[in-house]
């Protein structure tokens, strides 16, 4: 089964879409993480804040980020969690980059390593990891059936898969208010500082296709996840899905 935003690509029809999305962050990571808080304000921080205390009580021992981007997400879960392993896994070698040089100065190096990894092939062996997270990534998943059931292939029996998603309001008026934002603002900002003039009008049409609240929770029964919950926050800005194996 196909879904909608799995058609979207950042610059054109014809050349698969895990190779633009690469190609994308590989051209924006200078700028990502100044853009990142810029266009949500900062309250993406506390999104993720929320995300990683709902983690405090389930497996955390081994933790696998994917699609980790500069690591933002790893950073925090590594400092509040305190795994014995955190794998963080991207496509993009120049998003991964700016997160080693985030971790080195963290001092973190020795918890936290990066490597290339295909979502919808991990290298990892069956039943690796205590939880598997993505933080802002899933919705370029290629074939986002398929990086689910890979998630939840490495995912141990009784582990937790912890997804964070922007997605887009539904209800008067913020709905509204998202469309103007997303269409007219964030393309402009996103130009102007990332210097591509496709990235930022990409990312907001993939969070308005995104399958959300219980659609998607359908979709990770349908991966074999089971006690799926999901959480929106901030008007239905981005929603936390939690789901065990």
């Amino acid at each position: 089964m196909g879904y909608a935003q799995e058609n979207i690509k950042p610059y054109d029809a014809t050349a698969p879409k895990g190779e633009q999305v690469e190609r994308m962050f590989d051209g924006i990571a200078h700028s990502y993480d100044r853009l990142n808080h810029l266009l949500s304000f900062g309250i993406d921080r506390g999104w993720r804040r929320k995300t990683i205390e709902a983690m405090l009580p389930l497996p955390h021992d081994e933790i696998l980020d994917v699609a980790t981007g500069t690591g933002d997400f790893a950073l925090l879960a590594c400092r509040r969690l305190q795994p014995r392993r955190l794998a963080a896994t991207d496509i993009s070698e120049g998003m991964m980059q700016v997160g080693r040089e985030k971790v080195a100065q963290a001092g973190l190096d020795d918890v936290i390593r990066f490597q290339r990894e295909d979502c919808q092939a991990l290298s990892f062996a069956d039943a690796s990891f205590d939880a598997v997270t993505v933080a802002y990534g899933v919705r370029n998943f290629p074939d986002l059936d398929r990086g689910l059931r890979e998630m939840w292939r490495v995912l141990r029996p009784g582990g937790h898969a912890v997804i964070l998603e922007l997605t887009a309001p539904q209800c008067f008026p913020m709905k509204q208010l998202f469309w103007v934002y997303s269409h007219a603002v964030m393309p402009l900002l996103g130009r102007l500082l990332s210097k591509d003039r496709s990235a930022y009008t990409y990312l907001p049409r993939t969070m308005e296709a995104f399958p959300q609240g219980e659609v998607m929770e359908g979709i990770l029964r349908k991966a074999g996840f089971g006690d799926v919950t999901f959480k929106r926050y901030t008007f239905g800005l981005s929603t936390m899905y939690l789901a065990r194996k």
